[in-house]
């Protein structure tokens, strides 16, 4: 009873300060009902600030996203720059379409402005990879994106960058997770009505002319594209970037071109997933373009889909490695030097064409926000469809300049009479076939994930696909060039070099299972048969992994 009690009293202590009448209105309502169970799960902690900022439910309560919550974190992120010696420093904010995000993005400025320092506000539902580039072009210390990325329509997020313009690391994110944990009230939280600037396009403006620097002058410019926003903010910029560089311009899919939170047409928003691509597909049979093209909501990732007559719907879409690799044989074709990098849980294929062409190579941890940080960084990719092709303009994955040289790349080919699927061939045929493939489980409950992790911990499998397993990492204590990650990693013996890694996703309620293997390639009549081996390797790995994970 006492336990009831204090729910009840944290909740009404919740609900006399919140500043949203709907989440207001939804919280009164769960205290009417006597609803103990929704209020326990809503109270039953905070949302915690990490390395992804915060990404969570909307909702009313410290365990949901909503203006409580982001004016704590915003009250937070400007204590830590203060600490830093950023007092006065310009903080730009940037919002995707999402339920809410307009509303975060106003009260991060508010915050801002109340704290002593200079908010600006991008102009209206914009790219995240234009908050990245924002950053730097206009000098701020720090940088807020509220958006849920591809996650389904009741999220939303709060990312957060610093003025290098790369997302945070530790130990940015603990200081950062401290202030928040300091904030004692709202009503300790000064935030006025106005004070902050309202940006124009001209930072946009400033975006596209960057992107000069993706495309090589006189490249070719012909490929025919369909491309879907996937009810996202993509359209009107990668519209406009394909215009600017002379791209035939995009066949649109109508019903999900322009914004909307309720991502109507797909169970989730996310190019990978199940029947997201099924409409662009359906208008690609109509159209009958080169390629396809899609983005994710917030426009940072760029999906590619190539024409298969051995596909369901006559299109098949190459995975994020098989695009990664493409992109780094295209930089390679141009000339590009520095460091290529990719995160651990990405095929090693990058690596072996890195060598290849005499670059630098490293492996990170996963997210961009490592990757970017990579000293001499020229391009950088991870499986998750995304891309940093332009890493002096943006620091960060950018699904619309990746989408320009695919584009560019597409076009080259069609010139040649070739296609992307005949350079991947290329590279199979240099490289070996690099097979990957992802176990990925998506659960209502978190606890399936952490028993899958203490069970494979406690008992490591000894062998997967009838592969003895000769080394079994647990990235948890760190290596000697990645610090400590919550994943494992598994290498196993014989001539395919396969290899395993498991980890919970740093943003969904996922446990991921990063397959890959590597399949000889003698000569070109050796790539079906390969590709058929090295399917078949992948399909009794994940079997054998199930069964060890038990999900």
């Amino acid at each position: 009873m006492q336990e009831q009690d204090d729910l009840i009293t944290r909740a009404e202590a919740w609900l006399a300060e919140d500043p949203d009448p709907e989440t207001a209105a939804e919280l009164r309502a769960l205290l009417a009902a006597g609803d103990t169970a929704e209020l326990a799960d809503r109270f039953s902690g905070t949302l915690q600030f990490g390395t992804a900022g915060l990404r969570g439910e909307l909702g009313a309560g410290p365990m949901r996203m909503n203006r409580g919550v982001v004016i704590r974190a915003a009250a937070g992120l400007a204590a830590y720059l203060k600490a830093q010696g950023h007092a006065g420093g310009l903080v730009v904010v940037g919002y995707d379409a999402r339920y809410k995000s307009a509303d975060f993005a106003r009260d991060t400025a508010a915050v801002m402005t109340g704290a002593g320092l200079r908010a600006a506000v991008l102009p209206r539902p914009l790219p995240t990879p234009v908050l990245a580039f924002a950053i730097r072009h206009l000098g701020a210390v720090a940088g807020v994106e509220v958006t849920a990325s591809h996650n389904p329509p009741r999220d939303n997020g709060y990312k957060v960058y610093l003025g290098d313009g790369s997302q945070i690391v530790s130990p940015a994110d603990t200081g950062i997770a401290a202030e928040i944990a300091a904030v004692a009230s709202l009503a300790s939280v000064p935030r006025p009505e106005s004070g902050w600037e309202d940006l124009g396009d001209e930072v946009l403006a400033a975006y596209l002319a960057r992107t000069d620097a993706v495309l090589t002058p006189g490249s070719a410019r012909s490929v025919r594209t369909v491309y879907t926003a996937m009810h996202g903010v993509g359209k009107d910029v990668v519209t406009a970037a394909f215009a600017r560089h002379g791209f035939p311009e995009p066949v649109l899919v109508a019903e999900q071109a322009e914004p909307d939170p309720a991502f109507p047409t797909v169970a989730f928003p996310n190019p990978e997933e199940p029947g997201a691509m099924d409409l662009a597909f359906a208008k690609a049979a109509e159209v009958r373009p080169d390629i396809v093209i899609a983005n994710d909501p917030d426009a940072d990732r760029c999906a590619v889909a190539v024409p298969d007559a051995s596909a369901a719907a006559g299109w098949r879409m190459l995975r994020g490695d098989e695009v990664g690799a493409l992109l780094a044989a295209h930089l390679v074709a141009k000339g590009a030097t520095g460091v290529f990098a990719e995160s651990i849980v990405s095929s090693s294929l990058l690596g072996r064409i890195a060598e290849a062409a005499g670059v630098g190579y490293e492996e990170t941890l996963t997210g961009f926000k490592w990757i970017a940080r990579v000293e001499g960084l020229r391009y950088g990719y991870e499986e998750a469809l995304g891309y940093c092709v332009d890493p002096e303009g943006v620091r960060d994955k950018d699904g619309v300049t990746a989408a320009l040289l695919v584009a560019e790349l597409a076009s080259e080919l069609k010139e040649q009479g070739r296609g992307l699927t005949d350079l991947l061939d290329d590279l199979a045929l240099a490289h070996g076939l690099h097979a990957t493939d992802q176990l990925s489980v998506r659960v209502s409950d978190l606890s399936v994930i952490a028993s899958a992790m203490a069970a494979l911990r406690a008992e490591p499998p000894v062998s997967l696909a009838g592969l003895r397993v000769v080394s079994a990492e647990d990235l948890a204590q760190g290596t000697d060039a990645l610090p400590p990650t919550d994943g494992l990693r598994y290498h196993l013996d014989g001539a395919h070099q396969a290899r395993v890694i498991v980890r919970p996703s740093g943003t969904e309620p996922k446990l991921k299972c990063y397959l890959e293997v590597v399949v000889p390639v003698a000569g070109a009549a050796d790539l079906a048969p390969a590709r058929g081996r090295g399917q078949e390797i992948l399909d009794a790995i994940k079997k054998d992994l199930s069964a060890a994970a038990g999900i």
